[in-house]
This record gives C-alpha cells, sequence and structure tokens, in this order.
C-alpha cells in the first residue's frame, strides 16, 4: 500500500480502500446530539418528503470536524494520534516498523496500530507487552521501565516549566473562552446563583467586584427569562434546546429545501425515470413469458389441470436453466442490460415457480400415500388414479422414486388393514358369542321348529328360519369377517392385485406408459432397485402368512380372553379405513350398539357345561347342525378359495421356501377337521331332537304320512349335501392350482362322517318308536301327554284340504302313523339317503345298507306287535271262550243255520281295527288285517284243538265259523291264513269218525246256501272288508311296506 492511500485511509478513518458498508462509528453523534427534535418537528419530517440536501442538513446540524491524523475514540472525544512514535521503553525508535518485521499488520488496520501507540486513547499495554516485548526478558523489562520512568519524569518537568511560564496566559485565556460560552449561551446575562448548601458563609463588610457582577447578573437573568424577549434569546442561545444556536436557521432550510424538491425534482428527474420506466417496461414485454408463468402455472393448479402444469412446469425450467447459461456466460465477459433483466426476471420467476411446485408436490405426495383408504366403491378409478399421481411426480421431477413410495405405502396400509380388521373383527364376534353362551339353552321344541323349517329353507332358499335370530346374526358376522379378509372383493383381492401390481413394475410392463421427465431426470425411477424388489417380494409373504394366520387362529384356536380392543376409538378407515370388512364388521360402518361395552361390564366368558363348542371360536353357542353346515361350507369355501389365491401369487410358488405352500395346506386341512368335527358333535346332538319334529300332522303331499319323514330327509340331506361340501370344498375347486393346496379329504374324516351318518340313523328311528310309544295320562277327560314334551300339543294348524285333525293323544293312532312314517323312510327315504351318501363320498354302504334295513325291520315289527297285540289278545279271548262255550255245540239232529256269536263279535273288533287303520293310515289296513286274519285262524285252530271229538253237528258248526269268517274276510286272505284254514280241517277231521265224515259231504251244498245267506244278511255289517268295486275307491295300498306274511311274528 502507498503512502498516498495510507494518508487517504487514515484521513477517512477508513478500514480499506474499498469498504462495503458505511462504518458504524460514522453513524455516532455527540452526546450532546440525542435529542434533537421536539416530537412535532419528528412528525413532521416523517410526513415531509426526502430532501435531496439532508447530507446539508446533518453537516449543519453536527458541529464535530474530523482533523486530520486524528480519529473519533470511545465517548466521541476527538484525539490526536501520531502515525508512529518511538518505544516508549526505549527498544526502538519506530514501533510501527518494529510491529511490521513481526508480522503485525499495523500498516494496513489504523485501528489495530493506535492500540500499539502510547498517544492513543485505545492503546493497550497488554497488547503492546505481548507484541512487541514477546521475547524480552526481565532484565531488559526492568531497563525499558526506567526509561519510561525518565521519559514521564521529563514530560512532567517540561509541563511544569510550560504552565509556570505561561501562567497568566492560560488564566486570560480561560477567562476569555469562559466569558465568550457564557455571553454564547445567557445572552448577555448572568447565569443563575447556584444554591447554596451547608453552613452559611460568614459575612464580609467588603462585596467584591465580581460578587456584585454576580449579584446584578443574577438579577438581570431573572429579569431576562421572566421578560417576554427571553424566548427570542434562548432560541439562538448556545444551548442543547437550541441545537446549539442553529435551530433558528434550520427549521426555514429544511422548507426551502422540501420545495425547492417540489418544484424542481420532478423537472429535474421526470426525463430520467421515464427512461428508466421504458426500459422496464421493454424488457417485460420482451420477457412477458417468464412474468406470465407464475400466474398460470398457479391457475393450472388451481383448475387441476395438470397437463398444462406439467408444460407450463417445463417451459418454467427451460427458462431457468436458459438464464443459468447466460449468467455463467456473463460471468467471464461484459453484460447488456437486456441481459440482466432477463436473468433477474428468470430468477424472480423460478422463485415463485418453484415454491408453488413444492407446495404442489407435498400434496400429491401426501394423496399419494394416502389413497388406499378410499374403498374402490367410492373411488372406481383408484387404479388409473395413483397412475396419475405417480406420472404427475415423474413429470415434475422428484427424488424419491414415487413407484416404491407408493408401492411400500400401499404394504403398509395392507399390513394394518388385516391386522386391524381382524382383530377387532373376532373381538367383535367374542362378544356376541358370549352373550349367546350365557343365554338360557334352547328348549326342544324352539331346536324342533328350526329343524321343521327345513322344508321351507329348501322351497325358499332362506337360511334364516333354519335357526334363533342371534344363531344366525352370528353366523353371518363369522361368515362376513371371512368374506372380507379370503374374497376377491376383500383384504384377499387387496393382497393379489399388490402382488399383480409389484410383479408389472418389475417386468417394466407398467413403467411403458410412464413419462421420462423433463430431460429424462425421472427415467432412473422406472426401475427398482434389486434390493427394493427383494423387499416387495419378501413383504408379499408377510401379508400371506398374516392372512393364513388370522383364518387359522379363528379356525384353530380358542375364543379369544381379552376384549379390551372394543374399548378403544375406531380407527378413521382399515374401509376406514372409511371400510370395510365385508359383513360388514366395524371397522367401517356404525358400530352395533350391543359393543359399545361397559368397561366395568364385560360379558363374562362362556360357562363351563361340557358343551362342545365352548373350546371353538367359529361355531355360535346353541347353534344347531342345519344352519352350521350352511355356513361351515360357505366359509370352508372361502378358506379353500382363499389359500388356493395365496398359493398362485408369484413369492409363493417361487419362492425358495417351500415352507409357505406347505402352511397354507396346513390350513385348509386344520379348518376342515375342526369344521367336520364340530359338525359332526351337533349333527349327533340334532338326531336325538329329531324326534321332537313329529307334530302329528299329516304330510300335505302324502297323508297317509305325517310330516316327519320329509323333515327327516331334509334335514339328513341337507346335512349330507353340506358335508360334502365341506369335506371335499368343491367351490373351491375351480380356482387355478387348487388341487394342490385343497387336498382330498383324509379317511379318517370320511370314516368319522359315515359312523355319524349311520348313528344319527339309529338315533332318529329310536326316538320316533318313542315318539310312538309314549304313555299317555287321562286328565279332565281329555288325552293330554306327560309333561316331557314328547308330543307337540301346540302344533301348528294341519294343511287345510287334508282329513281330520289326528288324535295325537291315542296311542294307537300314533303307532299306525309312525308305522305308516317307518315303511316310507325303509321303502324310499332311507335308500334315497344311501344313495346321495355313495354318490357324494364315492363309497359304498354295503354292510351298512343292510343293517339299516335290519334295523328298520326289528323297528316295524317291533311296533307293529307292539300294536297288534291288544287285538291279538281280544281275538284270542272271544275266540277261546266261544268255542270252548257248552252253547257252541248244536244239539243232536239239528243243523247249524247260524255262525256262532263269538265269531261276530270278532269280526265287529276287526271291523273297529279297519275303520281305525283305514282313517288313519290306510296303507297299513291290508297289512295289519292280514296279520290279524292270520291270528284269527291261529286261534281257531288252538282252541279248536282243546275239543276231543268232533260230531257231524259240531263239524258242521265248526266249518261254517270257519267259512264264515274266510269268506268274509277273504280280501286280506294270505297264504299264511289259508294254511292255517286248511290245518284246522284237518284237525277237524282227525277228530270225527268216518260216518260224520262222509255225511258232511253229503251237507256241503246246504252248507253253501246258508253261507250264502249269512253274507248276504251280514254284508252291510261288514261291507268294510269288500273290495272296492273301482279302482280308487277306498283306500288301496301303496306298496309302502311289506306283507304281514313277511314280518316275523311273535
Amino acid at each position: 500500500m502507498s503512502d498516498y492511500e495510507r494518508t487517504i485511509l487514515e484521513f477517512y478513518q477508513l478500514p480499506n480502500p474499498y469498504p462495503n458498508e458505511w462504518p458504524d462509528e460514522k453513524n455516532q453523534s455527540d452526546a450532546s446530539d440525542g435529542e434533537e427534535e421536539s416530537k412535532d418537528e419528528k412528525k413532521a419530517k416523517l410526513n415531509r418528503r426526502k430532501s435531496r440536501y439532508q447530507a446539508l442538513e446533518r453537516a449543519v446540524s453536527n458541529r464535530s470536524s474530523t482533523i486530520p491524523g486524528s480519529q473519533s475514540e470511545k465517548g466521541g472525544i476527538g484525539n490526536i494520534v501520531q502515525r508512529d512514535e518511538p518505544d516508549p521503553l526505549g527498544t526502538t525508535d519506530s514501533v510501527v516498523r518494529t510491529l511490521r518485521q513481526l508480522g503485525v499488520p499495523v500498516q494496513d488496520d489504523p485501528r489495530l496500530r493506535n492500540r500499539f501507540l502510547l498517544s492513543s486513547t485505545t492503546f493497550s499495554p497488554a497488547l503492546f507487552l505481548s507484541q512487541m516485548h514477546a521475547t524480552a526478558d526481565t532484565q531488559s523489562l526492568l531497563v525499558g521501565l526506567d526509561v519510561l520512568s525518565q521519559s514521564i519524569d521529563q514530560k512532567s518537568a517540561s509541563l511544569k516549566v510550560l504552565v509556570e511560564t505561561n501562567f497568566e496566559r492560560f488564566v486570560k485565556a480561560k477567562a476569555t473562552i469562559d466569558n465568550v460560552y457564557k455571553e454564547m449561551k445567557y445572552r448577555g446575562a448572568e447565569p443563575p446563583p447556584p444554591p447554596t448548601a451547608g453552613r452559611p458563609r460568614g459575612h464580609s463588610r467588603h462585596a467584591s467586584r465580581s460578587s456584585f457582577r454576580s449579584s446584578n447578573g443574577g438579577i438581570a437573568l431573572a429579569n431576562s427569562l421572566g421578560s417576554p424577549t427571553s424566548d427570542a434569546r434562548k432560541k439562538n442561545a448556545l444551548v442543547k434546546e437550541s441545537e446549539y444556536g442553529v435551530a433558528g436557521i434550520k427549521a426555514p432550510l429544511l422548507d426551502v429545501s422540501a420545495k425547492a424538491e417540489d418544484v424542481w425534482g420532478p423537472a429535474l428527474g421526470g426525463r430520467e425515470k421515464e427512461e428508466n420506466l421504458k426500459i422496464v417496461s421493454a424488457n417485460l414485454e420482451q420477457f412477458k413469458d417468464y412474468v406470465e408463468l407464475s400466474s398460470a402455472i398457479a391457475d393450472s393448479i388451481k383448475r387441476r389441470d395438470y397437463e398444462s402444469l406439467v408444460e407450463e412446469y417445463n417451459k418454467a425450467r427451460k427458462f431457468s436453466d436458459d438464464a443459468r447459461s447466460l449468467a455463467a456466460r456473463l460471468a467471464v465477459g461484459g453484460s447488456t442490460d437486456t441481459e440482466l433483466y432477463q436473468i433477474v426476471l428468470a430468477a424472480r420467476m423460478w422463485h415463485d415457480v418453484d415454491e408453488q411446485i413444492q407446495t404442489f408436490k407435498r400434496d400429491v405426495w401426501r394423496k399419494l400415500v394416502t389413497l388406499h383408504g378410499v374403498s374402490t366403491a367410492d373411488n372406481l378409478g383408484q387404479q388409473d388414479q395413483h397412475m396419475e399421481l405417480i406420472s404427475l411426480l415423474l413429470e415434475l421431477g422428484v427424488d424419491d422414486n414415487p413407484i416404491w413410495v407408493w408401492l411400500l405405502s400401499r404394504y403398509d396400509h395392507l399390513k394394518g388393514k388385516i391386522q386391524s380388521t381382524s382383530d377387532r373383527s373376532k373381538v367383535e364376534v367374542e362378544v356376541l358369542r358370549r352373550r349367546l353362551a350365557n343365554a338360557d339353552k334352547p328348549s326342544q321344541h324352539a331346536v324342533a321348529s328350526h329343524l321343521r323349517s327345513l322344508g321351507r329353507v329348501a322351497v325358499e332358499n332362506k337360511i334364516a328360519s333354519a335357526d334363533s335370530v342371534d344363531v344366525i346374526e352370528l353366523w353371518e358376522k363369522m361368515l362376513g369377517f371371512l368374506s372380507g379378509l379370503l374374497s376377491s372383493q376383500g383384504i384377499l383381492g387387496e393382497v393379489v392385485d399388490f402382488w399383480q401390481t409389484v410383479q408389472g413394475f418389475l417386468d417394466g410392463k407398467i413403467q411403458r406408459t410412464l413419462p421420462l421427465g423433463y430431460g429424462g431426470e425421472s427415467q432412473v425411477h422406472h426401475q427398482l432397485t434389486e434390493q427394493g424388489a427383494a423387499d416387495l417380494q419378501k413383504g408379499t409373504l408377510e401379508l400371506v402368512d398374516m392372512i393364513r394366520d388370522v383364518v387359522y387362529a379363528f379356525f384353530a384356536g380358542p375364543p379369544p380372553e381379552d376384549i379390551s380392543l372394543l374399548f378403544s376409538p375406531l380407527p378413521l378407515s382399515p374401509k376406514s379405513p372409511p371400510s370395510a370388512s365385508a359383513g360388514n364388521l366395524t371397522p367401517t360402518g356404525v358400530r352395533d350398539p350391543r359393543l359399545n361395552l361397559d368397561p366395568n361390564n364385560i360379558p363374562p366368558p362362556s360357562p363351563k357345561r361340557g358343551e362342545t363348542w365352548e373350546k371353538l371360536a367359529f361355531w355360535p353357542p346353541w347353534s344347531n347342525s342345519v344352519s352350521g353346515v350352511h355356513y361351515l361350507s360357505k366359509m370352508l369355501a372361502l378358506v379353500g378359495s382363499g389359500a388356493s389365491d395365496l398359493a398362485s401369487i408369484g413369492p409363493v410358488v417361487n419362492g425358495a421356501d417351500a415352507s409357505v405352500l406347505d402352511r397354507l395346506k396346513s390350513l385348509v386341512n386344520v379348518s376342515r377337521e375342526r369344521c367336520v368335527t364340530a359338525l359332526c358333535a351337533a349333527w349327533n346332538k340334532d338326531a336325538e331332537n329329531i324326534k321332537f319334529v313329529e307334530d302329528w300332522f299329516r304330510s300335505p303331499e302324502l297323508g297317509d304320512l305325517t310330516r316327519m319323514p320329509s323333515s327327516f330327509a331334509a334335514f339328513e340331506g341337507a346335512l349330507l349335501a353340506g358335508m360334502q361340501k365341506i369335506l371335499y370344498i368343491s367351490e373351491a375347486m375351480s380356482k387355478p392350482g387348487a388341487g394342490d393346496i385343497v387336498l382330498p379329504p383324509p379317511s379318517k374324516l370320511l370314516q368319522m362322517v359315515r359312523s355319524q351318518y349311520v348313528t344319527t340313523l339309529y338315533k332318529a328311528l329310536s326316538g320316533m318308536v318313542e315318539n310312538a310309544e309314549r304313555s299317555v295320562k287321562m286328565a279332565d277327560d281329555d288325552w293330554t301327554m306327560e309333561h316331557d314334551g314328547a308330543i307337540a300339543t301346540t302344533a301348528v294348524p294341519a294343511p287345510t284340504g287334508g282329513r281330520a285333525t289326528l288324535d295325537a293323544g291315542d296311542r294307537n293312532v300314533r303307532m299306525l302313523l309312525t308305522l305308516s312314517n317307518l315303511q316310507a323312510l325303509r321303502a324310499k327315504v332311507v335308500p334315497s339317503l344311501n344313495s346321495q351318501f355313495e354318490n357324494a363320498f364315492s363309497v359304498k354302504l354295503s354292510d351298512e345298507s343292510k343293517t339299516i334295513k335290519d334295523v328298520l325291520g326289528q323297528i316295524d315289527a317291533r311296533l307293529f306287535q307292539s300294536y297288534t297285540r291288544p287285538s291279538i289278545e281280544s281275538l284270542r279271548s272271544i275266540v277261546r271262550a266261544g268255542v270252548s262255550s257248552p252253547e257252541w255245540v248244536p244239539e243232536t239232529g239239528q243243523k247249524p243255520r247260524e255262525a256262532q256269536s263269538y265269531v261276530y263279535e270278532a269280526l265287529l273288533s276287526l271291523v273297529l281295527v279297519h275303520s281305525q287303520v283305514s282313517t288313519t293310515a290306510p296303507t297299513l289296513t291290508s297289512q295289519v288285517l292280514s296279520y290279524l286274519l292270520e291270528q284269527t285262524s291261529r286261534e281257531l285252530l288252538e282252541a279248536f284243538r282243546s275239543r276231543q271229538r268232533y260230531t257231524l253237528e259240531a263239524l258242521m258248526q265248526a266249518t261254517l265259523d270257519v267259512e264264515f269268517v274266510a269268506q268274509t274276510l277273504s280280501q286280506y286272505t294270505t297264504d299264511r291264513a289259508s294254511q292255517l284254514q286248511s290245518e284246522i280241517y284237518q284237525e277237524l277231521d282227525g277228530r270225527t269218525d268216518n260216518d260224520a265224515r262222509a255225511r258232511l259231504q253229503s251237507e256241503l251244498p246246504e252248507m253253501r246256501s246258508v253261507l250264502k245267506r249269512l253274507r248276504e244278511a251280514s254284508k252291510n255289517e261288514f261291507a268294510c272288508f269288500r273290495k272296492p268295486k273301482r279302482p280308487g275307491m277306498g283306500p288301496t295300498r301303496t306298496g309302502t311296506g311289506d306283507s304281514a306274511a313277511s314280518i316275523p311274528r311273535a
């Protein structure tokens, strides 16, 4: 730095030749300059237009001056500081030169230099010693101290001589300065006397001249302050209030300056301003696109016109790139005003555009990751929407990969949805299950009414009547839970769609339609990384395992014990998500009021009654097998199809972990086994209660039967059909690859179902016989059942148009109807059920069919004998009493002309039986009367054997009695009856002599005439035994039972 430059810096007190800002020290005013104007003057200044002469105004008001070679120190005091001086310790004659040699930049920094100069008020002894004498030892410092002391003494002596020599001059100068200051400050008046303090001044008889002048001045000052002219003097006085004498001319100067600015300002600056405005306008017109881009982008965002938004944003990026290139080129060369305007406008434009786009991007990111909560029903274009958002982000340019972010957020959404939906749904199911379990056990008649409704279920295809309302509701809740989890419209469908989307991105098929972005910058986001692909495959497997574990725990696990989840608020949304679990369970809609639990009154666990369903989470308490088989078949169809769909997902099929497939197979097998086990237990229970279905009303289709056979056939048929669906899960076999997941049922399950089927037949048949044979008692002249509910006393009304209402209190009526039902079961129902079983499960029931047939025969024979036994005993007593009566043998020589009375009595008893059978079970009439005819013939044989000898008259009477009975009941004659009649004649023939035998042959024509007469005479009494004259008249056999001869008799 040259001496000239250094001189300039020192004169202007600048740290360097080219300062960047105005030094703060230059803004500091003297202490007396703090309060320059009054409040009114300040307000006027603010309202007044700034003058171009304000620098002069400050120069006028600032009285301080700058002395060359001096600087303004702290406190505002001007101090004259030398440029250099010798070392006060006497080591050198130039402090500055020594410091420069030591590397201290004192030449360039005056302030730093002054801290080393003793003549400066900013002199720092510590800094001076640490720099100038950094290497000095103690001895040299002591020498320097002596030099400094001598220098101080010399200066003190010189100052003393100076003062002594010039003392008078100092006094005169001081007095002159004081008088001038006083005159300027008080405008010629004496200052007020200072207040006295302390003790009073001593009295003096001589008043000095000065005191006299002071007293006069005080009076004059008091007068002047009190006079009207005091204000005028005070205005120009050299005091702070008058700004040291310039206040009087300051205001006029400012007014003149402002008026001059108003008058001449526009004239002097108008042309220049006009030129500047023209330049600005021309450049704005030239770069109009830059100016309009910001508003165009804001308008596109507002209108959601994303195509225009991308177009405008790309245009803005091009302008920005052009401006950057121009700025880089101008950095090494000159520039024009147009180029500078272009850079400035592009920068301003890009700042606004980038701020809008960044805000818009954040909104798009947020919408992209929260798009999953919108249900498909609410947003049918969801697929297109997420692709639209991804395309938009790629067009705008982003640092993160939107494809990866969306897939990851989709995975997190599905994971949370599976967990929240399953947890809350299972707890809601458990709450309803506990309410059912703690309710009273349904009565047998209530169970029977549901089993009786199977006919309506088959016709109307309505399952609601197959069980109680609460049980059906719980079944629907469970089915809804599994449907929401495993159906193609539920979470499983979302998982499959998720993997298909992932596969599409991994294969690069979806990216073909995605944009590359500005300058191809987004092409890097089109491909997922290998690690990302592996993570997505792993995440998909995790979703598969989550679904599998939820379903497995539902079927194989016990009922949940913790239901506190219901006390937490509903999630806003997994459908909530606004949601959905199908069925539909919360979370999605309004929660069932019954699920608003009181934390202090939680439903207790199921009471331990020994029921099989107490350990099953998927079986509603007190549910019957009909509703169970209906819903379980649907639930297992969902499980089978869902497991097949899960097994078809890429990471499961092609993954290295084969255990995933094994777990899916285990899910199907275990769920099926648990369902079959639970269903067999309910099937067995319902078979015990099937007897209560009997209501003793005729079937509308077959009047000879009650509604029991059709109800039993519907019950067993529904169980077999549903069980076939459960065992083979046939509804899921249409899925690709289902055969590898849904395996054929093990033989253990088939054997379980087979055994249960046969057992239910036995129990049902036993219950029917129990219904028929149950004892009755007489009460108030009415037939009523014992109070065990075996016979429904309040059954539904009989179908209109049928026979008269049956007397269910009559044991014989119940037996006849049961016999008729058994014949129908043996002839049609059971063989049909056996065929259905064999076709459904591809097995042959050879042994079981034979056993069932034998059992049916035994039950039928036992019940038939039970019904006919009273009639047989009555016939036995009548016949034996009649034959053994002394009056039975006609008198000797008197030919018999009538059958004996016991024959009529026996036939009349058979008329009563015929009447009861034909009106109750017409198909049994022939069977019952044929059997009773056989038993009558047997009793006649036994009665005739009781006599040793038969005369001709007795032989004729016996023949007349036997033939009359045989001819009267000829319609019901069987081979067995004919054989017994032959045996009777053989017995009679063996107990008579040849003479009576020969005479009987001659009497036969006459006996035929007698029999004909007797038949004609009794045709009205025994008309019921006649054959109908025309087909269709009277009861006929329907072939639903065997003949009487084929039934083993006791």
